[in-house]
């Protein structure tokens, strides 16, 4: 089954009480063009969630946000003895300086001193790691589920036009044998409105129609374009990530068309390569969205 490269996949957790919300939105490209905006707390990270997304998205404009909040913390502050002890020292040697003798309310200013009680953060644990891993993998789950419903649709679209080429080259078989005739007829009465004073060889000008004919045949470009379209069909089924050989068997079909168009001189057969044409297009314009 085909994949589109149109995602979006949206994952809430929490980690030592912080609220993370995981937020995933792809679009189509040629390449991998992966664009990740993390909270400072999980930048670490970085490399492995990278690494994570590509190994399951593979390719398209993909953006991933963390959105964070931070959450009450349970850690109470502690006091920083190397920083209590130098204030302590200091004061005391100001004190000195200024014939002072030392106060025994010295410590509540102490205290109100700058990094004297440290904030301690959390260590991130391996548990901690795989709970994040955890909703990164959930979120991507929910993207891939997202372009197998687009790719669903877009492959029973591909697979009605694909079809309807195949109808319409049916059709083309209706009016060769007549086009022919046609040409033949064509060719004779011209010759005959030119006169009877026109001396001509008629083994020459039978000699010369089937070259004409054979040069407007067009058995070998309805044989591989149906071949083409079968082969379109077949890789749709039975392979994944197919958009790049969709594209070129697309290249091949559009080619046998045109030749078609341009050996087909009948306008019956012209009306059927412009409505192959028209299905091809459509079929192109979506194929720039499969993966």
């Amino acid at each position: 089954m085909i994949q589109s490269m149109t995602g979006y996949g949206k994952q809430e957790l929490v980690i030592q009480n912080d609220s993370f919300t995981i937020e995933i939105k792809t679009l189509n490209s040629k390449q991998l063009d992966l664009g990740m905006r993390l909270p400072q707390s999980i930048r670490s990270f970085e490399m492995q969630l990278r690494t994570l997304v590509s190994k399951s998205l593979y390719r398209g404009k993909i953006d991933v946000s963390v959105y964070f909040t931070e959450g009450k913390k349970n850690v109470l502050p502690k006091v920083n003895m190397d920083a209590g002890l130098h204030y302590f020292k200091e004061l005391n040697k100001l004190l000195s300086v200024l014939g002072e003798e030392p106060k025994e309310g010295i410590l509540p200013l102490i205290v109100r001193m700058p990094e004297v009680f440290d904030s301690v953060e959390e260590e991130w644990t391996d548990k901690d790691w795989r709970i994040l891993e955890k909703g990164m993998q959930q979120t991507i789950d929910q993207v891939v589920s997202f372009r197998l419903q687009e790719g669903s649709i877009l492959e029973n679209d591909f697979k009605t036009r694909i079809n309807t080429i195949l109808e319409l080259l049916v059709q083309v078989e209706e009016f060769e044998s007549e086009r022919i005739v046609k040409i033949k007829d064509r060719i004779k009465s011209t010759l005959e409105q030119l006169g009877s004073d026109i001396q001509f060889d008629t083994n020459r000008l039978e000699q010369e129609l089937i070259y004409y004919i054979e040069k407007l045949d067009v058995t070998e470009e309805k044989v591989r374009l149906k071949k083409h379209c079968d082969y379109f069909l077949e890789i749709i089924y039975t392979e994944e990530q197919v958009g790049k050989k969709l594209g070129f068997v697309l290249q091949e079909i559009g080619r046998e068309i045109n030749t078609l168009g341009s050996k087909a001189n009948d306008a019956s057969m012209q009306k059927l390569v412009v409505l192959m044409k028209d299905e091809l297009e459509k079929v192109k314009e979506q194929m720039l969205n499969v993966l």
